[in-house]
């Protein structure tokens, strides 16, 4: 065993030769090495024998540690193993187009639907809400209405008058040339229906309620407040108040 031994160390210094991973007594006892050849530069060349020598296995691994001890690690961002931009794609990567598109039109169409739902909901906060739509337009039966007659009735709050007028209320408010008045207006722009005349009855002046069938001028209206007076077409014609009746 022990001249055993002292011909395993020269073949530990042989050129292109490296030992096996662990060299115990038994492999030194089984191993049958028998000799050495001198080169003729001087090197030793080891000879085996045995047709079941056992060959070293070189295992590449970084650092030379072996895989399975904690020695053994490879990073990515540091030293010899380290990859550009620590293996993620770069910005603007080409192979990144399709999904940075994606991206923004979703985006991009989120803000669209965010921004419409604000303008709809502004839109609908300025609009009349449904009490007042209810109130906004009303009907009132004109049968019973006598000629010459007048009736209120009540709309968004104010007075309103639906008159009936005569032919002599007619031929009175017609002779009249109405550029001449205070406040122009025929009396064809101011009715839909010849007999019927729909005013506001709110004085021009400021703001109390005429009397109808009253004043200077035959079927008008009369403002005892401060003496405005209005024919059958509710025009202004005498008084403070500088407008027609709406």
């Amino acid at each position: 065993q022990k001249n055993m031994l002292k011909m395993l160390r020269p073949l530990g210094a042989c050129a292109g030769y490296r030992a096996p991973f662990a060299a115990s007594s038994s492999l030194a006892k089984t191993t049958p090495v028998v000799g050495m050849r001198q080169q003729a530069f001087g090197q030793q060349q080891c000879m085996s024998a045995s047709t079941n020598a056992v060959q070293p296995v070189t295992i590449k691994t970084p650092d030379g540690a072996m895989p399975g001890t904690d020695s053994y690690s490879v990073d990515p961002y540091n030293g010899k193993d380290a990859v550009s931009n620590g293996g993620r794609l770069a910005p603007g990567d080409p192979s990144r187009r399709a999904f940075a598109y994606f991206m923004m039109g979703s985006a991009r169409f989120v803000y669209a639907s965010v921004a419409r739902l604000a303008v709809l909901k502004f839109v609908n906060y300025m609009n009349a809400s449904a009490d007042v739509l209810a109130l906004a337009s009303i009907e009132v039966p004109i049968s019973g209405i006598p000629d010459g007659g007048c009736i209120v009735v009540k709309w968004r709050g104010k007075p309103v008058f639906i008159k009936k007028r005569t032919d002599e209320e007619l031929a009175d408010i017609t002779a009249v040339d109405w550029k001449t008045l205070r406040d122009p207006q025929s009396d064809k722009a101011r009715r839909i229906k010849e007999e019927l005349l729909v005013v506001l009855g709110v004085c021009t002046h400021l703001g109390c309620v005429p009397i109808s069938n009253a004043g200077d001028y035959k079927g008008g209206w009369f403002c005892p407040c401060h003496g405005s007076h209005y024919d059958a077409s509710a025009r202004i014609r005498k008084g403070p108040a500088p407008l027609n009746l709406e």
